[in-house]
């Protein structure tokens, strides 16, 4: 079977169910997958290092925009 009978299959399934929980697992897959492909191609360190300092705004540990502004306005 070729990927475009494989994807217009799919897309009948889709369309057919009423079943919430498969429809929130199709949903699940489609970001799952842009997640794991939001970075591209930059390297895993720069993945990891941009991970954790967004774990640490989500926490409140940081320098809010303006105020990094305020500190760095030499440097602008």
């Amino acid at each position: 079977m070729d990927i475009q009978t494989e994807k217009i299959e799919l897309a009948k399934r889709l369309l057919d169910t009423e079943d919430q929980n498969i429809i929130n697992a199709v949903k699940s897959v489609f970001k799952n997958f842009d997640i794991e492909n939001k970075w591209g191609d930059l390297p895993e360190k720069v993945v990891l290092d941009i991970e954790e300092s967004l774990k640490q705004l989500d926490a409140g540990i940081g320098i809010p925009h303006d105020k990094a502004r305020e500190i760095y306005t030499k440097w602008l």
